[in-house]
């Protein structure tokens, strides 16, 4: 019985150990927290009239509303507020993320280029909005709910991002940049710039900021700039982790833990041969 479950456990960590293997995040690692985005600095993106995507409304027209941001309290991550109207009546739900370009004049959302991904993620696995600093900093929708428009064809939202940032110079910074707003096979319904919100008073606001930045970073999350369209298959996640207790008839599987354990995809054919030997 002891034996049977020191392998269960040493199968259980092996398997852990390789899912955490097969998680995605970015070729520069996690996003970073920022911590001290300056409270008074606003940003908005207010939608045009017309959708970009001309068939989404036939009739003429386009997804009414607005996307503000500012600091979080205390300057941790953004707070952003999605109010949206007269969304499409079928084709749902949607998507929407901050994009690399700003909208040109044209108002060609293609020319926004890709998501907003300084750490070089990729859009491809989606993102996992249960480990948010594995996702792209752009997509928005991925780690914080997609759009489900009421009955009334509304939506409003607001959350907190820990990773986007109201701070110039940072490769998260999207002041300058667009949010576009999407089918779920992409195609790119409406988009919008930001522009920064003069505040009564004229204040401009305090650009310093404070990024939690991984240990791994060679590169100054200020010092990013943002890559042009990619995917990227990484690692990351939680190791699982298994204790043998040290009696005779498991000391041999004990032994091999650790190697086991570092072993990635190799562990659990690992643990069979033991078992083997054990029998």
């Amino acid at each position: 019985m002891r034996v049977s479950t020191q392998i269960s456990l040493l199968l259980a960590a092996a398997g852990a150990h390789v899912s955490a293997q097969d998680a995605t995040t970015g070729q520069l690692g996690d996003a970073a927290a920022i911590t001290n985005n300056p409270e008074n600095v606003v940003y908005k993106a207010i939608l045009p009239r017309s959708a970009f995507f001309e068939p989404a409304y036939p009739e003429g027209g386009n997804i009414e509303g607005e996307v503000t941001a500012r600091a979080g309290d205390g300057g941790k991550g953004v707070r952003f507020n999605v109010k949206l109207n007269n969304l499409p009546s079928t084709g749902g739900p949607f998507t929407y993320h901050l994009h690399v370009n700003p909208v040109p004049v044209t108002g060609n959302c293609t020319e926004t280029l890709a998501h907003l991904d300084p750490y070089i993620r990729g859009e491809d696995p989606s993102c996992n909005k249960d480990a948010p600093a594995t996702c792209q900093v752009g997509d928005l929708s991925g780690k914080h709910g997609k759009i489900q428009p009421g009955d009334d064809l509304s939506f409003e939202a607001e959350y907190i991002d820990d990773y986007a940032t109201t701070v110039e110079g940072l490769g998260a910074f999207f002041g300058n940049r667009s949010i576009v707003f999407h089918f779920p096979n992409k195609t790119r319904i409406t988009c919008a710039s930001f522009e920064r919100v003069r505040l009564p008073g004229g204040g401009n606001g305090d650009s310093s900021s404070t990024a939690s930045s991984p240990s791994s970073f060679t590169t100054p999350p200020s010092s990013f700039t943002t890559p042009p369209p990619t995917s990227t298959s990484g690692s990351g996640g939680d190791e699982g982790s298994a204790t043998a207790s040290p009696t005779s008839a498991t000391s041999s599987v004990s032994t091999g833990a650790a190697a086991i354990l570092g072993s990635g995809a190799g562990g659990i054919a690992a643990v069979a041969g033991l078992v083997a030997m054990m029998f």
